[in-house]
């Protein structure tokens, strides 16, 4: 018999979910189910349309660094690697909530954990250039309402 064994990563985002379940849906305050059922059934759109709207604003990052780093170099510019991280870890953010929408909208798991992912992406990118405001609101309000309304998904 054949035995399947969890990666470390995989078995840290188990516990990382069990312990976040126990805090963000058994001890915080519960949202109305009015106000679940609307982030639900609306969460998805809102999500595409953000990101459409994002989406030339990354691509205008990628194509003027790429134009104007050449230039800014000769000038004495100096682009550390977090700028470009924070490009990347956004772009793939994107490509994550893109790629969730299909499953957001049929309440998929899939969907939600794909979800889940780019929110986690986004607090370890905050806590590496040290933005600990944008951590505890940013993980700390995304999570909460992804948690609220994970039992919506199957």
């Amino acid at each position: 018999m054949e035995s399947k064994s969890k990666s470390g990563l995989t078995e840290g985002l188990d516990k990382l979910d069990g312990v976040l379940s126990e805090y963000l849906v058994k001890k915080a305050p519960a949202l109305p189910a009015n106000v679940k059922e609307f982030l639900v059934k609306f969460g998805p759109w809102i999500s595409l349309i953000l990101g459409i709207m994002i989406l030339p604003v990354i691509l205008a990052v990628f194509g003027v660094g790429v134009v104007l780093t050449p230039v800014a170099m000769m000038a004495g510019a100096r682009f550390g690697a977090g700028y470009m991280l924070g490009v990347v870890v956004a772009g793939v953010q994107l490509v994550l909530q893109f790629v969730a929408i299909p499953g957001l909208m049929k309440r998929q798991m899939q969907g939600w954990k794909l979800t889940y992912y780019a929110t986690l992406m986004g607090g370890v990118y905050s806590l590496v250039s040290f933005n600990v405001i944008g951590f505890v609101v940013g993980m700390g309000f995304g999570l909460y309402v992804l948690y609220q309304i994970k039992s919506y998904y199957k």
